[in-house]
């Protein structure tokens, strides 16, 4: 593998755990959300991930056996949580039903700070990977010099 193909697989890493960060924070964001522009309460919304290519079908024929499977990661979709909605007992909300009670999405803060917290540590954890393969190139153009 050489240093481009690193930096190639960490900034697929960084690219899908931001979408994951961004989605997270939707979810917090929309926890008490009972009224969305399509009609109800918010559905919670995960991530769905997927290993991905990194090189080229050309590039794919001129490597070793040992670089053929490496990959990547992408955002295959963004799906809707199947969690049914949670339903609260509160007769005085506008969104309440007839019996008096409101739908709320049913958003663990918890597991999505838990979440977020993995999350961020992936991504910390693949910045300093792609910190380590600039340091490697940088090293090896010191040496070419010298």
């Amino acid at each position: 593998m050489d240093f481009m193909t690193a930096l190639d697989i960490g900034a697929s890493a960084l690219s899908t755990e931001r979408t994951s960060m961004n989605i997270i924070s939707m979810n917090l964001a929309n926890a008490k959300t009972t009224r969305t522009p399509e009609g109800g309460p918010y559905r919670r919304k995960t991530v769905v991930l997927q290993a991905t290519e990194v090189d080229h079908p050309f590039s794919k024929q001129m490597q070793s056996a040992m670089d053929r499977d490496l990959r990547g990661v992408r955002v295959k979709e963004v799906a809707q949580d199947k969690r049914p909605l949670k339903q609260v007992y509160e007769p005085g909300h506008p969104d309440a039903n007839e019996e008096g009670y409101v739908f709320y999405p049913d958003i663990n803060v918890v597991e999505e700070m838990a979440n977020l917290m993995t999350v961020q540590r992936s991504y910390e954890a693949n910045i300093s990977s792609m910190d380590a393969v600039k340091t490697m190139y940088n090293k090896a153009l010191e040496l070419g010099r010298g």
